[in-house]
């Protein structure tokens, strides 16, 4: 069995929390600066379809990566708002056991254990 979350184990993942989320942030204005529809020239630019074709694949890649960064970051916030308000940060939302302490360290945003996230992929 687990042991409880030292105070400054917990104050650490926030920090990291913190953190991941800046850059998740920073990640996505990146990517939204590179989307090619982002120029406001691009509606009425009368380019060659092959350039509207690569400017629509480019759109939908770069909207798929910020779909999967915004993502992280609710699960960010959610970790967050655990360690910050609930205080159940550590104990999996599923089966309400601690999870184990090795996998915060690798996933702060952890919100299953091991063996509950398995389930839940099925």
């Amino acid at each position: 069995m687990e042991k409880k979350l030292s105070k400054k184990f917990i104050q650490k993942q926030r920090d990291r929390l913190i953190k991941e989320r800046e850059k998740l942030i920073s990640q996505i204005a990146t990517l939204k600066k590179d989307d090619p529809f982002a120029d406001p020239d691009h509606a009425s630019d009368n380019a060659a379809v092959d350039t509207d074709v690569r400017e629509q694949i480019g759109h939908e890649t770069i909207q798929a990566e910020i779909d999967d960064l915004e993502k992280r970051i609710r699960e960010i916030d959610k970790a967050l708002m655990k360690i910050n308000k609930s205080g159940s940060y550590g104990i999996c939302e599923l089966c309400r056991e601690p999870i184990p302490i090795a996998r915060l360290e690798i996933l702060p945003e952890a919100a299953y254990c091991v063996d509950c996230e398995k389930k839940l992929r099925k």
